[in-house]
């Protein structure tokens, strides 16, 4: 668990599927809708990555009234060229509060201590201009010759352990 000013980040647990369901299921997840079932598959995936790599993503939650809002962390799974540290808001109305970037270097504070990475990088849509601002607020910059396991469908934005605070 890793606690900020505003959030608490912690282990995904079963009662987060409603609201992480809500948002796959809304145009918010990767700019549509996913059926339900592809949902929980992607939900489970958190689950198996802590048990099967000892850490994974979390869940944030607001410490005022415990409110799941997204999920934030490191992220490695079998076939990805790079460890990865990922961000996500599940809910528009708190876009725009600072939750984002709070968790975000949280849990790169978290990657590059307790785990021990050297480095790392995030895959991000080409059209997500708020997710790039936040890896450069991060301290990332794009790294056009790194090796994107998406292909031309993401850009690959580097984080290296010196950037951070």
């Amino acid at each position: 668990m890793i606690d900020t000013a505003r959030l608490t980040l912690r282990q995904p647990a079963a009662s987060d599927w409603p609201a992480y369901r809500d948002y796959r299921r809304s145009a918010r997840s990767t700019n549509h809708a996913m059926p339900e079932g592809e949902a929980w598959t992607h939900f489970a995936a958190f689950f198996g990555h802590w048990a099967l790599r000892g850490f994974g993503r979390f869940i944030a939650t607001l410490k005022t009234t415990g409110q799941a809002i997204g999920h934030f962390g490191p992220f490695f799974p079998e076939g990805h060229p790079e460890r990865e540290l990922t961000w996500t808001l599940w809910l528009p109305e708190v876009e725009g509060q600072g939750y984002a970037l709070e968790a975000a270097l949280a849990v790169r504070d978290h990657a590059f201590g307790p785990l021990g990475w050297s480095g790392a990088v995030s895959y991000i849509d080409p059209a997500n201009l708020r997710s790039q601002a936040l890896a450069r607020r991060l301290g990332a910059t794009l790294d056009l010759a790194a090796p994107n396991p998406y292909g031309d469908a993401t850009q690959v934005w580097r984080h290296g352990k010196g950037k951070h605070a």
